[in-house]
């Protein structure tokens, strides 16, 4: 399956079907994963488009993995009986101080452009695939429904469910209140107060298979509900990150945060 079979669907297939293919066909070619015409298994066009997500996050994966940790840098030179850097500190001894101050020296080092990469991908190691369809989704610009369930005492039984998952097509939609949580405390995404234009999406979401379950759990539960849309800091995050944006002047010769 290369770049040309995705954008070739068949007549009929879902629009949002088709928008994803011809965006992860890019996304593959900039990434430079290269897919053969013919995949065992994949039979239909929506299973060619979650073959190349696959492909295209596990190369994203790869070469994040590339960027050093300062914990493993630490353990790595306490393996060699070496030191971490100039200093009395014996890394074998207490590799989580050698860690800190890596990261220390890392700060006198780094500059502007070195430290906001090294905090993007930083988050980036922390995302799950669905979460990145998520941060897609919302990077569009719209915001999505979100309800919390809550019984007797304000105990929340349910946190964070919403429509995004379903509009991102994830994987395991019953894990997106989860999801939507990490996220949030990750400063990627915004939970906040309800907006009356999302009224009608709020009733559908009433519906949803997670938030009945919960309802039924308890007697005269709450339905509180919430908008979720990108925060300014995921704007940014994605604005860099943002696999599908070409970049068309490329600095190669920069090293990688963290690199030697």
């Amino acid at each position: 399956m290369t770049s040309e079979d995705l954008t070739a669907v068949p007549d009929g297939a879902d629009d949002s079907v088709l928008r994803r293919a011809a965006r992860l066909a890019g996304w593959a070619a900039r990434a430079g994963v290269s897919v053969g015409r013919r995949v065992p298994g994949v039979e239909s066009v929506t299973d060619g488009v979650r073959f190349v997500e696959r492909q295209v996050f596990s190369t994203l994966r790869k070469r994040l993995d590339e960027v050093d940790d300062p914990y493993v840098v630490a353990l790595s030179a306490a393996s060699s009986g070496e030191s971490a850097g100039a200093g009395p500190l014996v890394v074998t001894a207490e590799p989580l101080r050698a860690a800190m101050k890596e990261l220390l020296d890392r700060s006198v080092t780094f500059d502007r452009e070195r430290a906001r990469e090294y905090l993007y991908a930083t988050v980036l190691r922390r995302l799950t695939p669905d979460e990145a369809r998520i941060l897609s989704t919302l990077a569009a610009g719209d915001a999505y429904p979100a309800l919390d369930v809550v019984g007797r005492g304000e105990r929340i039984l349910l946190h964070n469910a919403s429509t995004v998952g379903k509009a991102a097509g994830v994987t395991l939609p019953e894990e997106v209140p989860s999801y939507l949580t990490r996220l949030a405390a990750l400063g990627l995404v915004d939970v906040t107060a309800a907006e009356p234009a999302l009224s009608s999406q709020y009733e559908v979401l009433a519906t949803d298979e997670l938030v009945r379950a919960a309802a039924a759990s308890v007697k005269r539960p709450k339905l509180v509900r919430h908008t979720v849309r990108l925060s300014v800091f995921g704007a940014r995050f994605w604005a860099v990150c943002d696999p599908g944006v070409e970049v068309t002047n490329p600095t190669s010769s920069r090293q990688t945060p963290g690199g030697a």
